[in-house]
């Protein structure tokens, strides 16, 4: 897959974590297709790599993603933040991923907004 997408000079949008600076007033032909170019490039690679794996696969990496980034909003509840989390987590482990509980308590922690952290933290 490496290979493919350096083929298609997507393998930098794989690897590096860059953002596209917004375009300046006035910008030339040049800055306007680089400026698209590199936009779309992350678009790119991923819609490669989404169709080269599984549909088991794919959804494992979503419900991981999902798992990453869950944050407990402010007017959530302890245990709603939980209850989802953990819907989350029995969803991957029934796509073959299992979490530790440490792994489990440590987000959940991680989670919580500063009102419901410690002051010892």
């Amino acid at each position: 897959m490496t290979v493919h997408l350096e083929a298609l000079d997507l393998w930098e949008a794989v690897e590096e974590d860059y953002d596209v600076p917004p375009l300046p007033t006035n910008p030339t032909m040049t800055q306007l297709k680089t400026h698209k170019e590199r936009k779309t490039r992350k678009s790119k690679a991923k819609a490669y790599l989404f169709s080269a794996v599984s549909s088991t696969i794919f959804t494992r990496i979503m419900n991981l993603e999902e798992f990453e980034m869950l944050k407990m909003k402010e007017t959530e509840t302890i245990k709603d933040n939980s209850d989802k989390l953990l819907g989350i987590v029995n969803k991957v482990r029934l796509l073959g991923k299992d979490f530790s509980d440490e792994r489990i308590v440590q987000k959940i922690l991680v989670t919580l907004p500063e009102k419901h952290k410690s002051k010892g933290e």
